[in-house]
């Protein structure tokens, strides 16, 4: 016995194996999107807000803007690829093509996620640098002024 959606891209020639990739490709494709955005708005934050000296507000705003441009960014790439690429005649293929397509959209998301990461820690030494304290002078001791 079959499983039912292998049954169907079986029964149906051309179009309809194309169609059903395509239809498992954007499920699979948005869920883990929304699923990443979710997780590295929930986990980001702490993040955020140490990047931005405490302005809690601030961290907020960023992180809601991250996720709007996250899932404008992937999304868009989801619907752009979904053109491109060979077409599913039968279950086999449109096996081979749905891994593809969903393989190129993890590497996205996982390039997106590290990019982010690298702007952000740079922004956090560069706001980490003015909470550090002054450098001791080359003598080895520090003048206090007696008054």
């Amino acid at each position: 016995m079959k499983p039912m959606m292998i049954a169907v891209i079986d029964a149906e020639t051309g179009a309809g194996a194309t169609v059903w990739t395509y239809l498992a490709y954007l499920t699979i494709s948005v869920a883990l999107t929304v699923w990443v955005a979710r997780t590295l708005h929930k986990n980001g934050r702490i993040f955020l807000v140490d990047s931005f000296l405490g302005n809690e507000a601030l961290a907020d705003s960023v992180n809601h803007l991250l996720v709007v441009g996250f899932y404008l960014i992937n999304i868009g790439y989801v619907a752009l690829a979904l053109r491109y690429g060979d077409k599913a005649t039968d279950a086999r293929t449109a096996l081979e093509i749905l891994s593809t397509k969903v393989g190129l959209v993890l590497v996205v998301l996982g390039v997106m996620h590290f990019v982010n990461l690298f702007i952000f820690s740079k922004m956090r030494r560069r706001a980490t640098l003015h909470r550090q304290p002054p450098l001791i002078p080359a003598q080895g001791y520090a003048k206090i002024p007696q008054g």
